[in-house]
This record gives structure tokens, sequence and C-alpha cells, in this order.
């Protein structure tokens, strides 16, 4: 049934989205030039590891010269990484929206743990205990710990919340999941628009 709704929902909102996704992407081809999107290995179901596509926010090769920080510390250096565009983008979560892509070809789900990439999952992995259980979903384009504490949450407590769902995963708090992120998304997209005409 979540599959279905996957499908369903993600066809949908790619249609409705998509002449935000080309300004965006025309924005970004000005301002910043190529590439349009950024394409990272990110850790799937069962440890399959898959191409994740976003809005590219950074200048180019900023993943490698950020190195493998975590939490506050990766928050800090992503500071002085970011392209004309990427921090109001980052901001709105309006990157993402090339992510639908990947729910359609079932790499990804809409709810469920935030993908990662392979050498923070190791550690994080060997850190935590429970971590690998996230393996056994689909990562998600948002989740329980998006919509309840925002993107500043400890590793530990969004894994509290990612397992949450795991163990959960009803049709009931997919939805209501579904609709607490559009909400954010608009909230904050308002936020920075009425910020950028102040």
């Amino acid at each position: 049934m979540l599959r279905a709704l996957d499908l369903v929902l993600s066809a949908l909102f790619l249609v409705v989205a998509l002449p935000l996704a080309l300004a965006i992407a025309l924005a970004l081809l000005v301002t910043s030039g190529r590439p349009v999107l950024y394409r990272g290995e990110r850790v799937g179901r069962g440890g399959h590891v898959f191409t994740m596509y976003k809005f590219r926010t950074l200048r180019p090769g900023a993943e490698s010269r950020l190195g493998p920080y975590l939490g506050e510390e990766l928050v800090r250096r992503t500071e002085d990484e970011f392209a004309p565009l990427g921090k109001r983008l980052k901001a709105t979560q309006l990157d993402e929206l090339p992510q639908f892509w990947n729910v359609l070809k079932g790499d990804m789900s809409l709810v469920g743990p935030r993908p990662i990439r392979p050498v923070f999952f190791e550690e994080l992995a060997h850190e935590l205990p429970a971590y690998w259980q996230r393996l056994v979903v689909r990562p998600g384009l948002t989740g329980l710990a998006q919509v309840r504490r925002g993107y500043e949450t400890s590793m530990a407590e969004k894994l509290a919340h990612d397992l949450e769902w795991i163990a959960d995963r009803s049709v009931r708090l997919y939805l209501r999941t579904v609709v607490a992120t559009g909400w954010r998304v608009v909230k904050q997209s308002l936020k920075g628009f009425t910020s950028s005409g102040a």
C-alpha cells in the first residue's frame, strides 16, 4: 500500500512542481553554472548503494573539501561552501525536489529514514548498534525526525524517530508525515520570500 502511495503521490508532486523545478534549474544555471544537479551515493534498503539526486546547493567539489564530518562540524564547514542560491534552497528544502524521481525509481520512499552516504553509515553503525535497522526500509524524502525536530537533531535522536517509523509504517502515520512536511516547506518558502523582499 505504501509503495502505491509513493508512486501516485510522487507522480502528482512531480507534475505540479515541474514549473518550479525548471525555474530553479534555470536560476542555478545562471547564478552558478553547471552542474545543476548533485548526484551522490547513498545507502538504501538492504545496504544497496544508489545515486541520489538534488539541486546543487554547494560549490563544485565541496563534498571532497568538507571531509568526513557529521553534525555541527559539518554544518559549520558547509556555511563557506554554499552556491549563490544554495542556502535559500536548503532552508526551504526545495533542493530535494529531484528526489521525487528517486522515489518513482524505487530507490526511496516519500517517508523513511533520510538517506546517508556510505562512509557515514559505516561510522554511525559502529557508534549506534541499532543503526543497521534503517536498512529494513527504503530511505525517505522526509521522515519523523525532520518533521518533529528538524535537521539539527542529534543522530541518536534521529535514529529513535527512524526506529519508531520502522516499527509502525502505517498509512495514517505516512500521510500525517507527508502533510506535515508539505506544510513545513510552504512555511519555510514563504519565510524565505518574505525575508528576501524585506
